[in-house]
C-alpha cells in the first residue's frame, strides 16, 4: 500500500488490530505485518498531524535500523549530540555528550518534527503490508466470551465500521482507549505535572555541533525544554506541578506562557528576538499509568499504558521499545496460544522495567541534591558514563551500567543527607542565636 487512505472495502477480519498510528502503533504494525500477520491499523487523524515530543534518544537508532527508516532521518532531522542542563541556582550550564556514555556505539540522536516523523513511520507500516485506515476513530472494543475481539469505529463521515481480530493492540496514546474503557488508568501522584508549550522562529541556539542539543533549564516553578528543529523553529515548553497552573486564573494561555518565560532569564534571553509560530498549547494530567498492560487477547503499548515526565525525552523511545516487545509477545500469542499468559507476563515485566529505569531519576529531578549532582559531574568509578548511558536510553544493559547507577543512588542519598544536616544545623544556629538575643535584650 502506497497511499494512506481509507479502503473502500476494508477487511471484516484480521489477525491483529492496532488502535493508533503514533510511533508505538506504527512500529508494532510494521513488525507484525513483516512477520506475515494480517494487520489493520486505525488512526483517528489524517497524517501528517501535529504532536508534541520532538526529542529522541540515541538508543532509538538501532530500532530505526531494524525498521529500515534511519537513512531518511539522517538527511532530514536535526542531529542531537547531547544535553545541556542550565541551573540559575548554580549560575552555570553543564553539557553532556552521548559519545561519552559507557556504550560508545550511539553518540547521537535526532530532534524531529513529530508530524513528519510519525507520518514516515506510518507509511513504513503500510509499505510492510499493514492496512492503514486514517480518520477512523475507534470507539469501543468488546471481548465476547469464547469469541474474537470486536472493534467498533466511526469514520470521518460518521459511517460505522467493525472488525473482528484475533488480537488487539491499544496504541491510542494519551486517549488510553482500553484503560479508560476498563477503568484501570491511575494518575501518577508522585509526578503530577502539566505542560505549556509553543514553537518559535529566530530563537538563539547553541553554536556548532552543540546546536542540536536539547536544553533543560530549571526555574522556580519547574523546568523548561528548548528543542531546536531542522526547519529553523524551536520547540519551547514548561513543565510545572499541576497545582501551579491554577494560579493562572483568568489570564489567557498566551499571556500565561509569556509570564513563565519572563520568569526564566535564560529562556527569556534566548527568545528575546524570536517570534511565536502558531498557537500556545497546554496539556494536563501529564503522568499516569495503568494497573495492567495486557490481558486475554489484548495489550497496551506506549502512552496507552503509561506516560512519565518528559524531562529525559523518553516518550518516543519508550513507545518504540515497548512496541518491539509487544510485537514479539503478540506474534508468540498467535502462534502458540497456550503460551499467551506467560508471554504477556514477560511483556508486562519488560515494559515496567523500562519505565522504572527512568522514574527514580524523574521523581527527584527537582530536588536540590539531584540538581547539584547534575551540575557538578564527576566520573568517579565511571558513574557519570553510566548516567549518560541511561539518558541515552540504555534500560536493558547489564551490571556495568546498573551497578554504577546503584552507586549513583548511594551518592545521591549521601548528598541529600548532607543538605539536610546542613539545613538543620543552620536552623539550630538561627534558633539559638534568636534565643540569645531575646535573653540579652
Amino acid at each position: 500500500m502506497t497511499e494512506l487512505q481509507q479502503s473502500r472495502s476494508p477487511a471484516a477480519t484480521c489477525d491483529v488490530f492496532v488502535v493508533g498510528g503514533g510511533p508505538a502503533g506504527s512500529t508494532v504494525a510494521a513488525l507484525l505485518a513483516e512477520r506475515g500477520h494480517r494487520v489493520v491499523l486505525a488512526d483517528k487523524d489524517r497524517h501528517p498531524r501535529f504532536h508534541i515530543g520532538e526529542s529522541l534518544l540515541p538508543q532509538n537508532l538501532p530500532l530505526f535500523d531494524r525498521l529500515g527508516v534511519r537513512d531518511k532521518l539522517e538527511t532530514s532531522a536535526m542531529h542531537k549530540y547531547g544535553i545541556e542542563f542550565v541551573s540559575p541556582y548554580h549560575g552555570k550550564r553543564v553539557k553532556y555528550e552521548f559519545g561519552r556514555a559507557l556504550d560508545k556505539r550511539f553518540p547521537y540522536a535526532f530532534q524531529v518534527r513529530r508530524s513528519t516523523f510519525d507520518h514516515m513511520l506510518l507509511r513504513n507500516a503500510a509499505e510492510k503490508g499493514a492496512e492503514v485506515v486514517e480518520e477512523c476513530r475507534v470507539e469501543t472494543v468488546t471481548f465476547p466470551k469464547g469469541g474474537r475481539p470486536v472493534i467498533t469505529a466511526k469514520g470521518a463521515d460518521g459511517t460505522e465500521r467493525r472488525w473482528e481480530a484475533a488480537f488487539v493492540v491499544d496504541a491510542s496514546g494519551r486517549d488510553t482507549l482500553l484503560a479508560g474503557q476498563m477503568q484501570i488508568k491511575e494518575r501518577n501522584v508522585r509526578n503530577n505535572s502539566a505542560a505549556i508549550f509553543g514553537h518559535f522562529s529566530g530563537a538563539r541556539r547553541l553554536s556548532g555541533k552543540d546546536e542540536g542539543h536539547i536544553s533543560i533549564v530549571w526555574f522556580d516553578n519547574g523546568w523548561f525544554w528548548f528543542i531546536p528543529l531542522s526547519d529553523g523553529t524551536t520547540s519551547v515548553g514548561a513543565v510545572c506541578p499541576s497545582e501551579f497552573f491554577k494560579t493562572r486564573g483568568s489570564t489567557d494561555l498566551h499571556a500565561f506562557f509569556r509570564r513563565l518565560i519572563a520568569s526564566c532569564p535564560d529562556i527569556a534571553d534566548r527568545l528575546q528576538d524570536a517570534a511565536l509560530v502558531g498557537d500556545v498549547a497546554a496539556t494536563g494530567n501529564y503522568s499516569y499509568q495503568t494497573r495492567q498492560t495486557s490481558g486475554d487477547r489484548f495489550l497496551m503499548v506506549g502512552d496507552a499504558c503509561a506516560f512519565i515526565d518528559p524531562v529525559f525525552s523518553t516518550g518516543v523511545y519508550l513507545a518504540m521499545v515497548s512496541a518491539f516487545a509487544a510485537a514479539e509477545a503478540v506474534d508468540g500469542c498467535l502462534h502458540a496460544p497456550h503460551r499467551a499468559a506467560r508471554l504477556l507476563r514477560r511483556y508486562d515485566a519488560r515494559t515496567r522495567k523500562a519505565l522504572g529505569a527512568f522514574t527514580w531519576f524523574i521523581y527527584r529531578i527537582r530536588e536540590p541534591a539531584m540538581r547539584n549532582l547534575f551540575m557538578s559531574p564527576r566520573n568517579m568509578f565511571r558513574v557519570e558514563e553510566a548516567v549518560l548511558s541511561l539518558l541515552a536510553g540504555s534500560v536493558a544493559d547489564g551490571w556495568p551500567v546498573r551497578g554504577r547507577l546503584y552507586l549513583f543512588r548511594i551518592i545521591y542519598y549521601v548528598t541529600k543527607f548532607s543538605h539536610l544536616r546542613f539545613r538543620l544545623s543552620g536552623d539550630r544556629r538561627r534558633f539559638y542565636g534568636g534565643a540569645k538575643e531575646a535573653l540579652n535584650g
